[in-house]
């Protein structure tokens, strides 16, 4: 949204079970980064997920920092073009609190798409396909990293590095923030053109980390594609184009991709509309709508389940302009969570997140305040994790 802000062959159903004090049917979480990858010392923000119930932490699996030059063997995790050292500090102190990762894998290196933004795609999506592999061989639960220099050296090195199977592919390719283009010109007129570069980022994620689990021998994760942001506006050659949440997942099959589960960012369009409030736009999927992505799920995509990967509500204090109250932020987080469990082709709702960012500016969603204060929320995330 607004910023950048994770054995017995078993079915890859398997991947997507309750956690540990989670419902039936619905893994609960956050998608934190500012507690935890990029904190000085993730220990304190990774307690507070455990002290949360958090069932799952999403990250993002920056490809662009963790391979900043290209690795001369980019399916081995151990080359030593990659550094992981943010990651496997985080994976090792959720295994101690029961948390799952979910890993994003986003953005690409100026080396593997020509020198260009990270948001341009890979000129080849054999790099991307090879990146997932090597992720899915270091996560593997069976791998175990040399130890690094004294000045990186991280808690439980040289230790096996715990099992990651829950994966995403990208974040809302169908915004300019996260992939270009969205639209390209065909003739006299413009056509999206995000769709179809993602569904080659889709698979070559899908395909990357199954190998790497092969590889392995370990049971088979889950790889979502989509996280799709909840809205845009169709104009593929405009200013700053994006493309609604329906017919880029139209597209994005039309195109061949192949994910074993869909994600979708649910949040409601202003602080006005509630979990339940239907957006006044067409272009538009909420979690008071979701019915009718999961309907055009079920044509395009049977069988397939859905993760809502990003969800929240902002409050006022800090934010008067997109904020609600502390305590209508708490009611709403469990109302949006009773929705989410009422659909059992929802099986993950996972929260923005944990601690106010402290410019007033960016995003204000969490369940603590910028200062350290909990909110209602906190002890309602809490509930419902339970």
């Amino acid at each position: 949204m607004r910023r950048l802000v994770a054995v017995a062959v078993v079915c890859a159903a398997a991947a997507v079970a309750p956690a540990a004090g989670a419902a039936p049917g619905l893994l609960t979480g956050i998608y934190e980064e500012a507690e935890t990858l990029f904190a000085g010392d993730p220990s304190e923000g990774v307690a507070t997920l455990g002290e949360l119930g958090a069932g799952v932490l999403r990250l993002n699996l920056y490809w662009n920092r963790v391979a900043p030059t290209q690795p001369l063997d980019e399916t081995d995790p151990a080359d030593p073009a990659y550094d992981w050292s943010l990651y496997d500090r985080v994976v090792l102190l959720a295994k101690q609190r029961g948390i799952r990762i979910l890993f994003s894998i986003v953005f690409t290196p100026p080396w593997a798409n020509g020198g260009q933004d990270v948001r341009f795609a890979p000129r080849d999506s054999w790099d991307l396909q090879e990146f997932a592999r090597a992720a899915a061989r270091r996560y593997s639960g069976r791998f175990t990293p040399p130890a690094p220099p004294a000045e990186r050296r991280l808690t439980g090195a040289g230790s096996v590095l715990p099992r990651v199977d829950l994966w995403m592919a990208w974040n809302e390719p169908n915004n300019p923030n996260f992939l270009k283009p969205q639209g390209e010109r065909a003739g006299s007129r413009f056509r999206p053109a995000s769709p179809r570069i993602y569904a080659r980022l889709c698979n070559a994620v899908v395909d990357g980390i199954h190998a790497g689990e092969r590889i392995m021998r370990v049971s088979r994760g889950t790889v979502a594609c989509g996280a799709m942001a909840p809205r845009g506006n169709n104009v593929f050659g405009g200013s700053r184009p994006s493309i609604s949440p329906l017919l880029f997942l139209r597209e994005m099959k039309k195109a061949g991709a192949d994910p074993d589960v869909l994600a979708h960012h649910a949040y409601a369009l202003s602080r006005l509309e509630s979990p339940s409030t239907k957006p006044g736009s067409k272009n538009a999927i909420t979690l008071g709508n979701i019915d009718v992505l999961l309907a055009e799920m079920g044509k395009l995509y049977p069988g397939k389940r859905l993760w809502i990967t990003e969800y929240g509500y902002q409050t006022n204090p800090p934010d008067p302009l997109f904020g609600v109250s502390w305590a209508r932020q708490a009611e709403w987080l469990r109302e949006a969570y009773a929705l989410a469990r009422a659909k059992p082709k929802i099986a993950m709702l996972l929260w923005f997140l944990v601690k106010d960012e402290r410019e007033v500016g960016r995003w204000q969603s969490g369940l603590v305040s910028a200062a350290g204060q909990r909110k209602p929320s906190f002890d309602a995330f809490r509930e419902i994790a339970r």
